[in-house]
């Protein structure tokens, strides 16, 4: 599996190979250093359904008590439309994005503008405001 994942390319669709790019995060061997780099860690904790990943990177005032991933959702793609802020010296960001994803064998777009900041020196998921979500 090890060797797999050096190979395998990241979810997150940033062309690099999973153990240099979410991995990392998702196996809390280091925190993201900004908010997009959280925002595809996310990414990627949806496509493998890590549940515990997800919460622990929700900022607590918006952190639901569980969350369960639906396993019939299939994330395919992700595209960063527009980053402000969020940078490494930065308190908070927002990140607007587009993901495909299948259900029940049909595309879905979600296309969401998140919210960011800092908690305990640690990049978190606020909130964000959904777009629209349609057929592609």
């Amino acid at each position: 599996m090890a060797r797999k994942q050096k190979t395998t390319p990241c979810y997150c669709d940033t062309g690099l190979p999973l153990s240099q790019c979410c991995l990392p995060l998702l196996n809390n061997e280091q925190q993201a250093e900004t908010a997009v780099a959280l925002m595809r860690s996310r990414y990627s904790a949806y496509s493998q359904g890590n549940d515990d990943y997800l919460l622990r990177t929700w900022h607590c005032s918006t952190r639901p008590a569980q969350l369960n991933v639906d396993p019939q959702q299939s994330w395919q793609r992700l595209k960063i439309i527009a980053t402000t802020a969020g940078k490494m010296g930065d308190d908070s960001g927002e990140v607007e994005f587009i993901a495909i994803y299948k259900i029940n064998g049909r595309a879905e777009r979600l296309h969401e503008r998140s919210r960011f900041c800092r908690e305990n020196q640690q990049w978190r998921y606020i909130d964000g405001r959904i777009d629209n979500i349609s057929a592609s």
